[in-house]
């Protein structure tokens, strides 16, 4: 049997330990994996209720659970329209589309292909001239350019990064690759050898190689650098397989690969930026644990596993050459090291790989080396588990509720009769929809945001006709009260404040009050990015011990009222739907478009704000005052409010009603201090300004 030396074990052990404390053992790497696919699901539930062409996916580190906080990984996105059918075989031709043959002979590098179009109504290449997007070789067949993702690209205002475009996000958020794709449902010629071969390791095994040839794949438009045909290649993506490679990793594989990503950040990226990749590191992983025996991949000898990696990454450096591992033929370093830093590289390497381990006390991404000292002289660290899974979970209650914005995005246009079917739609399929494992659980996490949207469109109706609102519309709302803490909650007491229900409100808004534990709830907005601070620690705690179902009792997220909801806004809010002037609407961005003619409110705000208006009506001055008392503390001190600007007007409007013009005109103009365009607070102001000086004469 196999024999670990003593001093190979001990440095495994403790590594092993570091590792996990930093978020990388088994549990965590699920529950992110979980979360990860629920955003998946939930953001294809979404396309699909639109009846849209396209899905999106997620992989890289992110997903996968392989990356550490101190990496600050990317997120890599994989967008892929499913308008423009890829196929491999003629006889795959389908009718009344603009079919794309895949051209992968002798002409084509290793790993890429051409793509021929192909007349919709019959089997038979296109007639047509090159364009921008076309070109037509000497035989008269016409392929697409791959310089058609560049341009989508740019439209949509992406740095342009090989196939991918590059959005960086604000300080806390991931810069997010945005890959555009299209899908073939056959596996690609090139990778067919792979499903037949088989290494020492008997891995992938025949069932995962079985399922990876059902995946297909997608190509990505790049061409192979310095190949004449440049333009024209589109490379062959097989993510999905991947990913269902690394998913059958175990924890020592996977912790092994970390642990090469952190080396090539820590030594190799400063000073040779972009010449060794992530990806080839998972490539020589893969390759080594095809062809090891199974029992080396063990917690105890980590150590000797990446070394094995690494000296492999070594060889490949040599030789320049790391094949890809299902399509064997594509050199992912083709083109990428010069003789120049060639030497310096594979230096940096063989001193890691003869320290025998000592080199990984000198990293300093997420404290590893200060770690592992700590370890060897059995001295307790922190752990960091609690922050991942209240990431993770915060990161997933934000996709839920930007469900919301893709709605009004969606129905920006509708009557609000229009808008009743579409949601009916919506609700119908989402409840009833034949979905299995995340899916179900994705389509239950969403499904009560659309009751609660179609029961207050209906009450908006009721009220507009009858002042009152009826009872199918009270239950559509009660489908969706615990979705959170308090926003769709605070939509009914919103709605009971509008038809006067005052004592059913009241009673609405003291139950949120008393579920709404300010050392643990989290205001959730989706609307836009902002710099967050650190979330509260009762907030990391719960999410460490639970999975999504937490959610309804730790997170509130901001209220959303869509314009055709509009009978359900007291009048104060109801200017947030009219803050764009035609100037304003120029600087505003796609994002924004989604929610600025939309009433958004933080819900701790806005309870505050709906309890003001409540003991007014019911003449409790003291419970008043200290509603008004709570708003203006949560303004000053609540660190996480996605609509202060917001909050500041309806802030403003109270201090109007108290008869303290001095202290609203201060109130907006903070809020446009915040805000300086698309804000309500500039016609409050108009407003405010003309009483006084109506009142004056």
């Amino acid at each position: 049997m196999y024999q670990v030396p003593d001093y190979n074990q001990t440095v495994s052990m403790k590594l092993s330990e570091v590792l996990a404390d930093i978020g990388v053992d088994e549990r965590i790497v699920m529950k992110t994996r979980r979360s990860w696919l629920l955003i998946e699901s939930i953001t294809n539930i979404t396309y699909q209720l639109r009846d849209g062409n396209c899905l999106t996916y997620f992989f890289g580190s992110q997903s996968e659970g392989t990356t550490t906080k101190g990496m600050q990984s990317d997120l890599d996105q994989l967008y892929c329209n499913k308008a423009l059918p890829m196929i491999q075989d003629w006889s795959d031709w389908i009718p009344g589309l603009y079919n794309l043959l895949m051209i992968q002979d002798n002409s084509v590098s290793p790993g890429y292909c051409l793509l021929q179009v192909l007349r919709p109504d019959a089997p038979l290449p296109f007639d047509g001239e090159s364009d921008q997007f076309l070109f037509k070789d000497r035989t008269g067949k016409l392929f697409l350019k791959n310089y058609i993702v560049h341009v989508t690209l740019l439209n949509i205002k992406r740095e342009i990064h090989g196939p991918a475009g590059v959005l960086q996000r604000h300080p806390g958020y991931f810069d997010n690759d945005f890959v555009l794709a299209l899908h073939c449902t056959t596996w690609p010629q090139q990778a067919r050898q792979w499903l037949d071969q088989q290494g020492e390791g008997q891995w992938p095994s025949a069932e995962m190689k079985q399922y990876c040839s059902r995946t297909g794949c997608f190509v990505v438009g790049v061409g192979c650098s310095g190949s004449e045909h440049e333009q024209l290649e589109w490379r062959i993506s097989t993510s999905l397989a991947e990913r269902c490679l690394m998913f059958n990793l175990n924890i020592t594989q996977i912790r092994c690969y970390v642990l090469m990503k952190i080396i090539l950040k820590t030594f190799i990226n400063p000073l040779f930026k972009d010449v060794i990749s992530s990806f080839m590191c998972k490539t020589v992983l893969f390759h080594c644990i095809s062809n090891t025996h199974s029992n080396i991949w063990r917690e105890n000898n980590l150590l000797s596993c990446l070394s094995l990696c690494l000296y492999l990454l070594y060889n490949n450096i040599i030789n320049e050459n790391c094949p890809h591992f299902i399509i064997p033929g594509n050199n992912l370093m083709r083109g990428k090291i010069s003789p120049a830093v060639k030497p310096y590289i594979l230096e940096i390497l063989s001193n890691i790989i003869n320290s025998e381990g000592v080199a990984l006390l000198g990293i300093k991404c997420d404290d590893l080396g200060s770690r592992l000292h700590l370890k060897f002289n059995n001295l307790c660290t922190i752990k960091t588990s609690d922050i991942i899974s209240g990431t993770l979970l915060f990161n997933l209650a934000k996709h839920i509720y930007m469900t919301l914005k893709e709605i009004n995005y969606h129905l920006k246009d509708s009557s609000p009769n229009e808008a009743v079917e579409i949601l009916k739609n919506y609700v119908s399929k989402t409840i009833n929809g034949q979905y299995e494992g995340l899916d179900k659980t994705a389509s239950n996490l969403i499904a009560p945001i659309y009751c609660t949207t179609l029961g207050s469109v209906l009450a908006s109706l009721n009220i507009y006709h009858y002042n009152t609102v009826s009872a199918d519309a009270l239950k559509l709302i009660s489908l969706g009260l615990n979705t959170d803490v308090a926003s769709s909650k605070l939509k009914l007491a919103s709605i009971l404040y509008c038809v006067q229900e005052i004592q059913k409100a009241d009673s609405v808004l003291s139950e949120i009050e008393r579920r709404y534990d300010l050392q643990i709830v989290e205001p959730v907005c989706s609307c836009h990015d902002f710099e967050k601070k650190t979330p509260r620690q009762g907030f990391f705690k719960l999410c460490d011990i639970h999975n999504e179902e937490i959610l309804q009792y730790t997170t509130a997220s901001c209220v959303i009222f869509l314009q055709c909801e509009i009978h359900c806004v007291p009048n104060e809010l109801r200017y947030e739907m009219f803050r764009s002037t035609q100037e304003d609407r120029m600087f505003r961005t796609e994002e924004d478009n989604k929610w600025m003619d939309c009433a958004v409110v933080d819900s701790l705000p806005y309870l505050y704000f709906l309890q003001y208006k409540v003991y007014s009506h019911l003449g409790r001055h003291d419970q008043k005052q200290a509603a008004l008392f709570k708003l203006i503390r949560t303004i000053k001190e609540e660190p996480n409010l996605g609509h202060r600007e917001t909050a500041l007007n309806i802030l403003g409007k109270c201090m109007e009603q108290e008869g303290r013009a001095g202290d609203a005109f201060q109130c907006y103009s903070m809020s446009l201090n915040i805000r300086g365009r698309n804000n309500a607070a500039k016609i409050h102001i108009a407003t405010l300004l003309s009483v006084l000086i109506n009142a004056r004469r």
